[in-house]
């Protein structure tokens, strides 16, 4: 199992990273962030990550543990109302992962978070990645709304841009 996921790895480069997602979809990406973030109380971070280095293979780093080191890296637990989610999508696994900070997840169960992601790998594996991104801003902006309904009295806390790995 480590074998074939450390090919993976070595196999998916930043170059089909970038077809996948090339500024196009980037762009659309962060046009649906701000339109969500317009309708709840929230704050949506998207982190997509290429491949892992041989260290995190070597510990069998999980994409969970890797989302939530990206939650912390890119300040998404630092919101005013704790209301920060991050999208990590990890490439070379194939796997999407959410996380939510303390003041969101108390609300949603994981199930949720975790339908969302289901959704998104779907679109991934067909090779829908507009979709699939556009599908998982959107799930996770009417889990968010449902119970932080409005904007956040804080404004936008965090930048709605991609970031790519």
């Amino acid at each position: 199992m480590k074998f074939i996921r450390l090919l993976r790895h070595i196999a998916t480069t930043r170059w089909s990273t970038r077809r996948d997602f090339p500024l196009a979809v980037r762009d659309a990406i962060e046009q649906a962030i701000g339109e969500a973030e317009g309708r709840h109380g929230g704050e949506i971070r998207f982190v997509i990550e290429t491949a892992f280095d041989l260290h995190e293979l070597w510990h069998d780093l999980p994409a969970r543990t890797r989302a939530l080191q990206m939650f912390g890296q890119f300040n998404v637990w630092d919101t005013a109302e704790n209301n920060g989610v991050l999208i990590y999508v990890l490439m070379a696994d194939h796997q999407v992962e959410i996380v939510a900070d303390r003041g969101i997840a108390t609300r949603i169960p994981q199930a949720e978070w975790a339908a969302v992601c289901r959704v998104m790998e779907q679109h991934f594996r067909a090779g829908r990645f507009r979709e699939g991104a556009i599908a998982g801003v959107d799930g996770v902006g009417a889990l968010i709304g449902r119970h932080f309904p409005g904007r956040a009295a804080s404004g936008n806390e965090l930048p709605n841009q991609p970031v790519l790995l």
